[in-house]
């Protein structure tokens, strides 16, 4: 995704990944990619090329120390690692929202003494809601905080920041744990723009995320893309957590809004806001996930139908494990959301038939 947002940017892009799918490898990037590696690997590889300007993805804001090593050798288009170390305190981060006067779920580091309520047992250095638990007592794991579950829907803004202040791209409701896309719990698995809200209630969302995003920038500096996600009560805008980098969500920002997002992440980052038009139009993105062990078929077309992150063809994908990515524009994001599990029904469909020819083979 990222690759791609640059390039229709017009930049040349030199991309390293840990996948090496196949749309990425057709892309027109050039392109180092280490299957089955690890972000270490990225690193050590990045850090051996000439320098230039970097920027990070998902995860990395859970390893501040690697992202250290890129700014050592090239220019850090992002928040360096003390911003990440700051912004994913939970307690820090708290008191930054709590002071700009907006709420906060309880979140505790120890079991709490008062257990009124519903509660989440989460790890601090996570991301797409995997290892998040109910939790209903009992000592918490080394690495894991417990917080209190606000009933409601899961948002999230897409942010740019120019370290003093911040304008919000878009808003997107979060899709979790949806069974179409082959993941249950509070596993994040895409997001629909604009959310299905009344009106006047996304108006608010819209409102008070701006407000939060700016705080936030000013709070800990961030510049360029950042995303914050919410709980949304109806009225109120709760902050569960910052990602501060780019943000799944950018390829239906994108879409539904037309926004140059790599352009006002290069702003962003060089101190300067951009302007933002948010448009009429719905769009959404979804990741397939495999339910059980598959073996892919031919996936040579997928990209040609809409289809990112395409896996090659026999491709082995174990089960819990993401599949590729499907997309959608509509006139409403209720189309969209109809779109993209249909979309997944095919491709589900087309993935039980390479099972039954390779076990019949």
């Amino acid at each position: 995704m990222l690759a791609g947002l640059a390039m229709r940017d017009g930049r040349p892009v030199v991309a390293l990944d840990l996948f090496g799918d196949l749309d990425l490898q057709s892309s027109g990037a050039m392109v180092r990619s280490r299957p089955g590696g690890t972000l270490t690997e990225l690193v050590d590889d990045a850090v051996s090329m000439p320098a230039c300007g970097v920027v990070y993805g998902a995860s990395f804001e859970n390893h501040p120390v690697l992202v250290g090593r890129l700014a050592q050798r090239h220019v850090l288009l992002g928040n360096p690692s003390e911003t990440l170390r700051a912004v994913r305190d939970p307690q820090r981060l708290a008191t930054v929202v709590r002071d700009a006067g907006h709420p906060v779920p309880r979140t505790f580091a120890s079991a709490p003494a008062d257990r009124a309520g519903r509660w989440l047992r989460k790890p601090l250095r996570g991301g797409g809601g995997t290892r998040v638990r109910g939790w209903r007592g009992g000592a918490l794991p080394a690495g894991t905080v417990v917080q209190e579950r606000i009933d409601g829907m899961p948002c999230s803004a897409a942010a740019v920041g120019d370290g003093t202040g911040a304008v919000v791209l878009g808003i997107t409701e979060q899709l979790v744990g949806r069974r179409a896309f082959g993941v249950r719990g509070h596993r994040w698995c895409g997001n629909v723009v604009p959310p299905r809200l009344p009106a006047g209630e996304r108006d608010a969302l819209l409102e008070q995320a701006g407000a939060i995003c700016s705080s936030l920038a000013s709070g800990f500096g961030l510049c360029g893309l950042f995303g914050v996600d919410f709980v949304w009560d109806g009225e109120r805008a709760w902050t569960l957590e910052v990602n501060p980098r780019a943000t799944a969500s950018l390829e239906a920002i994108e879409a539904a809004h037309g926004s140059d997002v790599f352009g006002a992440h290069m702003r962003g980052c060089a101190g300067e806001l951009p302007r933002v038009a948010l448009g009429g139009r719905a769009a959404g993105k979804a990741v397939l996930f495999a339910t059980e062990d598959v073996v892919v078929g031919d996936s040579e077309r997928w990209a040609a139908r809409g289809v990112r992150d395409v896996p090659h063809p026999g491709e082995r994908i174990a089960a819990g494990r993401p599949v590729c990515t499907v997309l959608a524009t509509g006139a409403t994001p209720d189309d969209v959301l109809d779109a993209l599990e249909e979309q997944a029904e095919r491709l589900r469909a087309e993935l039980g038939s390479a099972m039954e020819v390779a076990a019949g083979g």
